[in-house]
């Protein structure tokens, strides 16, 4: 699905916002650990400008989750993407299964 860049007036400058089918693993949160299935990434510039900080929520749902690892030193409109094909790349493998990927690591 395309990104759909978004300006509405609020506290944040334009933010671009994608859904997409999370890994196995699922997305790691702060705020809620690892979680799975349909998702949105929202990106938005930091009030600095200095950072993109990354958020992830469930598909159709309010509540929005920081990733791991976010924010991001970059700019915006050319990472977004980057970040989201990061989300949907499988994880590693544990034991227990395929581990959340999040921003930690990220090749910034």
């Amino acid at each position: 699905m395309p990104a759909i860049v978004s300006n509405s007036g609020q506290d944040h400058p334009a933010e671009i916002r994608s859904q997409f089918t999370s890994t196995t693993g699922g997305v790691m949160t702060v705020e809620a650990g690892a979680i799975t299935g349909d998702l949105e990434l929202i990106t938005r510039p930091t009030a600095d400008g200095n950072s993109v900080e990354a958020l992830v929520r469930y598909a159709g749902a309010r509540d929005l989750y920081s990733i791991s690892g976010s924010p991001v030193p970059t700019t915006h409109e050319d990472h977004h993407q980057q970040i989201r094909e990061r989300l949907t790349t499988p994880g590693r493998v544990g034991s227990a299964g395929e581990i959340p990927v999040d921003l930690v690591s990220y090749d910034r």
